[in-house]
């Protein structure tokens, strides 16, 4: 995390929390600092260490540096969920297809390992069925396909998570590590500001590494920078919702954009593959 957005968090914590204010005590001394305090919850999380051992760097002692923990956590959901754990918006979701594009996907806006049994029953396609996500239009192999997709159960799916999650757990060591916190709504409430704090680093580094970012060993000339054409545009009703749910798990239309794929990929990179 570079230096001016964990002074940004600093200074919006101070803002809307009592407890990463500088106070005195009764001799007028002065506490802990709010910079001390952040500092201690993010060196916890990201190196994982145990609590009493910040008290080398920073002179808190365990009881006190788990409660910075625990309030950072806390706060950091509450203050910025809204924006760092929201759905795709307009130009998120251009910049994803874009992307999925280069890579050899196009349409694809993400990745699940969810076993089948398990994503028929996850609400991660509920809001697909209620029309409430940007229709995505794309054409491969002279095809016409309406909808977007996920790759699932696959390599380059798996590879995607475990590339995810590798990060995750690199900028975050307390999350790789055995848990030493017993009460298992801390855990949750750490892994959310873990993902809430890494969205944040990838959203003010994007720029920096964004322009670079190519998977195949391909020239850029052979990238169309084309914008994938997608409306904003919300189905209503009830009788959409099931035409929705209808078309999202048209097995037809499943297994052609699935040989539709192997076709497009075969055809954009087999001069690449020596």
């Amino acid at each position: 995390m570079r230096k001016h957005v964990f002074l940004r968090i600093v200074g919006d914590l101070s803002r809307s929390d009592d407890y990463f204010t500088q106070r005195y005590d009764t001799a007028n001394k002065e506490g802990i600092s709010p910079l001390a305090k952040c500092t201690t919850a993010m060196r916890i999380l990201a190196y994982g260490m145990a609590a009493d051992a910040v008290d080398e760097y920073i002179e808190i002692g365990g009881t006190t540096a788990l409660e910075c923990l625990r309030r950072f956590c806390k706060v950091i959901i509450q203050m910025y969920e809204q924006v760092h754990l929201r759905a795709p918006t307009k130009d998120d979701l251009q910049r994803i297809l874009h992307f999925s594009e280069m890579r050899g996907f196009p349409g694809m806006i993400g990745s699940t390992l969810n076993d089948m049994n398990v994503l028929d029953r996850s609400p991660m396609f509920d809001a697909v069925e209620q029309g409430n996500t940007p229709r995505v239009n794309f054409f491969m192999n002279q095809r016409s396909y309406n909808m977007a997709y996920y790759l699932a159960d696959g390599w380059m799916s798996e590879k995607d998570i475990e590339r995810a999650f590798g990060v995750l757990h690199a900028r975050f060591k307390i999350i790789s590590q055995p848990a030493r916190l017993c009460e298992i709504s801390d855990l949750a409430i750490i892994m959310r500001s873990s993902i809430i704090l890494y969205n944040m680093i990838v959203e003010d580094e994007r720029d920096t590494y964004a322009q670079h970012w190519i998977d195949y060993d391909q020239p850029e000339a052979s990238v169309s920078n084309a914008p994938q054409p997608f409306s904003t545009e919300v189905l209503p009703a009830f009788a959409n919702h099931v035409r929705a749910r209808s078309e999202l798990r048209d097995s037809n239309v499943h297994h052609e954009l699935q040989a539709d794929l192997v076709k497009h990929i075969w055809q954009k990179f087999r001069m690449f593959r020596g």
